[in-house]
């Protein structure tokens, strides 16, 4: 999967882009009112997706280059698992493809903005617990 790398340094990569994915959903969502929450939810999706895959990676466990949380959950060992429900997994996975394009979708609540930062910030928390603490950028949320 990454011939010739070093575990720990992919490891790093993918929080260092699952924290920036993080940084931007919590910052939107300060807007508010104004906040575009289909940007917030995406950021959101995107950092339980990337930090699942560092988990997988850190786990020598060869993944697909999908956006489905579900699928990627079920890679993992179910003692590495993050407690987070199949409706959680099913939206999240909704909200990497489904509200970044045009079209016709229920609009996101900003309470469910929130909601969907909280259940992204649980799968980091939980994540963060298994990785090495020394080369893993910092816990700043």
């Amino acid at each position: 999967m990454h011939a010739g790398r070093d575990v720990i340094a992919v490891v790093r990569e993918w929080v260092a882009k699952a924290e920036n994915d993080l940084t931007n959903a919590v910052h939107t969502l300060k807007l508010g009112l104004d906040c575009p929450t289909d940007t917030v939810c995406f950021h959101a999706q995107q950092c339980v997706e990337k930090y699942l895959k560092a988990a997988l990676v850190l786990n020598g466990i060869s993944f697909p280059r999908i956006h489905n949380i579900e699928e990627l959950i079920a890679l993992m060992p179910e003692r590495a698992r993050p407690d987070i429900t199949a409706e959680d997994q099913e939206r999240l996975t909704d909200f990497a493809t489904v509200s970044r394009y045009p079209g016709t979708y229920d609009p996101i609540t900003l309470a469910e903005a929130r909601r969907v930062v909280n259940v992204a910030r649980g799968v980091r928390a939980h994540i963060r617990k298994a990785l090495p603490r020394g080369p893993l950028p910092k816990n700043r949320r």
